[in-house]
């Protein structure tokens, strides 16, 4: 039996970490295959990715579909239980883009890319 002191607990099991919020927030417009989300996520690996993917099937947060073709084609996307976690996801990239702002207006040299690139 597991036991929370708090819900965020439970929250942050299932989507904490440094990759598992930046693909659910990836997945938010549509499904996508695993090399697209290694090409928009900076710095992970094939590995790590289809890791991250398979925990957040086994939590009910992606879905996965195999074609069978060759060479074989493996689409995620979000379930509808997934689609849930858009409100914390949003929260949190909210939440990020004012602590960039304010650190900018402190002074501190960073960059938003989002911003450079609005249509990704």
């Amino acid at each position: 039996m597991k036991h929370y002191n708090l819900g965020i607990e439970a929250t942050l099991e299932i989507i904490g970490g440094k990759w598992k919020a930046l693909i659910i927030c990836l997945l938010m417009p549509g499904v996508k295959r695993t090399s697209e989300l290694q090409r928009s996520i900076q710095g992970i690996s094939q590995k790590v990715l289809i890791q991250q993917l398979r925990e957040l099937e086994r939590d009910g947060i992606v879905r996965r579909h195999v074609y069978q073709q060759m060479p074989p084609k493996v689409e995620y996307g979000l379930t509808e239980y997934g689609i849930t976690a858009n409100s914390i996801v949003d929260v949190m990239c909210a939440w990020g883009r004012d602590n960039i702002a304010l650190r900018q207006h402190q002074g501190e040299d960073i960059v938003l890319l989002e911003d450079e690139n609005p249509t990704s």
